[in-house]
């Protein structure tokens, strides 16, 4: 018999007072919408809580990674309490947590970690927390609660699967993806204008926006409750704490975060099929291929996205690696006409616009078409051990911009807007933006990844105003932003900035593209260096210490001594993100791409046309990235598509 968890998967759930056959309708059409998260099985149940005049409709997508029997089949029901959840992500320590609960006497009938959540969380009642508290993984799901008539929503601590809702009048409807809400009919297709606004600033919407007015996401670490029309989001885990940092001694702490990664990694590649890795041949993939050998794995199978421009050529490193540890490895080789005919099937893959995603796509593209499954990848490397550049810097800039904040705030505001209006690039526009910010905080720190300046984007916009029909959306934006840069009170400036890069451009972007470019291939990813105990361990060592730049050690060494074997070439390499010639395929292949956008652009109506063309004439000229221009096609693209 198979034993194991359930898989990744697509669910949809809506609660309301309508009809049995309305409801019916609703779940049959969003749940179309999700075949290519699901394609091993589909599951549908409608029921009714008669005493409080309520119609239940779940319905689920099923991709088999574990238990590959019937059993795991959802929506699942326990039969003792009538209790029903819709279940995405594996929680992969269920075993041990199976075997507590049975020794309380809690009976299973299935091999399904999907039925231990079920039973853990629903029996667990108003102690909930300590239900969730010892799960390890990566999870959404909804829960409906027969006897109190509360559906619960719950998304694992650092979002890695989403799980997105909208409540109306008389429901709450909810999905993995928010095309899934838009395919039900209960919501409008309408464009939030502060989430526009986002995407424009950083280049994927910030969440709990989403690009769709009145549509949120479940935060992460968070259990989002509704009852009687009421919608209450309740935090069961922070980022970290400032408990534990002090001066430690660097062999222990090297022996500790080795054992963390190695049980991290044993843990995360649980499975009955086949694993494969995204290999770039960067420290974080390539950790996790030596760490994958020293957990015993002998069927290593890795998989690289390269290019003929030997400029964005990593193949290789990513070949070094390979041949070091023995894998099964495929190169991929992308043409510019190749090119040409994938990123079009990507940008229609997009849930939500974003600048990132098409790499994603590209390579689990190949992996799938080999026949496999489950993929690992080296995401939240870099934002838990320090490994973007300006971390290396950042000491150094917020004592400059300290120093500038202790001027008069009007004198400051004046040399800020004199900067910014005298800037020619985008770094001078960062700098007089960064001088009128005050503590670091999220905004802060996005400012690091500015797309577009306050200015260029009032202009792209023609000033839009979102009006106080998003005054709600505005306050729970603000609201998330404030409650993380509590949480991260007392941390040293590198620890705080390392947990809010974690709960921001990792977890809109990196995570959110990631899930929905894999699974558009029936490919889930599982990243093991974001096992929340790996994460809440490295957040307690100090800053100063993590980066090493005062003992002239190399980036990320601690995850290099994890690893302990990393030739020395891989480990002495320039970082450089896993980036598609965008620059060159736009002006070469792509260009009839972006012509037509640009004309579709300017028939939308949102984008003002004349500095849309600007932008365009700037790149051509070579003073801006291309990811500027791209960010226009995609957002035309999304709403030509979606809207």
């Amino acid at each position: 018999m198979t034993v194991g968890g359930d898989g990744m998967c697509g669910i949809f759930g809506v609660v309301t007072t309508r009809t049995r056959s309305e409801v019916e309708e609703i779940v049959q059409r969003a749940i179309g919408s999700l075949n290519q998260r699901g394609p091993d099985d589909e599951g549908i149940e409608i029921f009714a809580d008669e005493r409080r005049g309520l119609t239940i409709g779940f319905g689920h997508r099923r991709l088999a990674i574990l238990d590959l029997t019937a059993a795991g089949h959802q929506p699942m029901v326990d039969e003792r309490t009538g209790n029903r959840i819709v279940y995405n992500g594996e929680v992969f320590n269920f075993r041990a947590l199976r075997h507590e609960m049975e020794a309380t006497g809690t009976t299973f009938s299935s091999e399904s970690d999907t039925e231990v959540i079920l039973k853990s969380f629903g029996r667990s009642g108003e102690r909930w927390m300590e239900a969730i508290t010892p799960w390890r993984g990566m999870f959404a799901f909804g829960l409906w609660n027969r006897e109190d008539g509360t559906l619960s929503l719950v998304r694992d601590r650092l979002g890695i699967k989403p799980l997105y809702y909208h409540t109306g009048a008389d429901f709450i409807v909810f999905g993995s993806e928010i095309r899934s809400l838009l395919a039900s009919g209960l919501v409008p297709r309408r464009l939030s204008p502060l989430a526009v606004e986002s995407f424009l600033r950083e280049g994927s919407v910030e969440g709990p926006l989403t690009i769709l007015a009145d549509v949120y996401t479940v935060l992460p670490g968070h259990h989002l409750r509704y009852k009687a029309g009421r919608v209450e989001s309740i935090p069961y885990w922070r980022p970290g704490s400032s408990e534990a940092v002090r001066p430690l001694d660097s062999a222990k702490t090297i022996g500790e975060v080795r054992d963390l990664t190695r049980d991290a990694v044993r843990l995360w590649t649980v499975a009955d099929v086949p694993i494969s890795i995204f290999l770039s041949g960067g420290i974080d993939s390539s950790s996790l291929v030596s760490l994958l050998r020293q957990t015993g794995i002998d069927d290593l199978r890795t998989f690289s996205v390269s290019f003929p421009e030997t400029e964005y050529s990593e193949a290789r490193y990513a070949e070094m690696v390979a041949r070091k540890y023995a894998t099964e490895h495929r190169t991929v080789i992308l043409s510019e006409q190749e090119a040409l005919e994938r990123v079009p099937k990507a940008m229609k893959s997009l849930d939500q616009p974003s600048v990132d995603g098409i790499n994603t796509w590209i390579v689990a593209e190949a992996t799938a078409a080999a026949g496999l499954k489950v993929a690992l990848s080296g995401l939240g490397g870099d934002e838990a051990f320090l490994g973007y550049r300006f971390y290396r810097t950042l000491v150094r800039d917020e004592k400059l911009r300290h120093l500038a904040t202790r001027s008069p705030e009007r004198l400051r505001n004046l040399a800020a807007r004199v900067i910014r209006l005298g800037a020619r690039g985008a770094a001078g526009m960062k700098l007089g933006e960064l001088l009128a910010q005050g503590e670091l905080d999220q905004h802060t720190v996005r400012l690091r990844r500015q797309l577009f300046s306050q200015r260029q984007r009032n202009r792209l916009l023609g000033r839009a105003d979102d009006g106080d029909g998003e005054s709600v959306a505005r306050q729970m934006l603000e609201g998330w932003n404030d409650w993380q840069s509590r949480q991260c009170a007392g941390m040293d400036l590198l620890n705080k900035t390392s947990a809010l890069e974690l709960g921001g451009y990792l977890t809109n972007t990196l995570l959110r593209d990631t899930d929905n470019m894999s699974m558009a291939h029936g490919l889930e990813v599982r990243v093991p260096f974001l096992d929340h105990l790996l994460i809440e361990r490295v957040l307690q060592i100090p800053g100063e210490m993590k980066l090493g730049r005062t003992a002239g050690k190399a980036p990320k060494w601690l995850l290099v001594e994890a690893a302990g074997d990393l030739p020395e070439e891989i480990i002495e390499r320039r970082k450089r993100g896993f980036e598609l010639p965008f620059r060159q395929w736009l002006t070469g292949a792509l260009q009839p791409l972006v012509d037509e956008m640009l004309e579709r652009s300017a028939a939308q109506g949102l984008l003002d046309r004349t500095e849309v063309e600007a932008v365009w004439k700037t790149f051509l000229a070579g003073r801006t990235t291309w990811s500027r221009i791209w960010a226009l096609i995609i957002l035309t693209h999304w709403i030509d598509v979606n809207l």
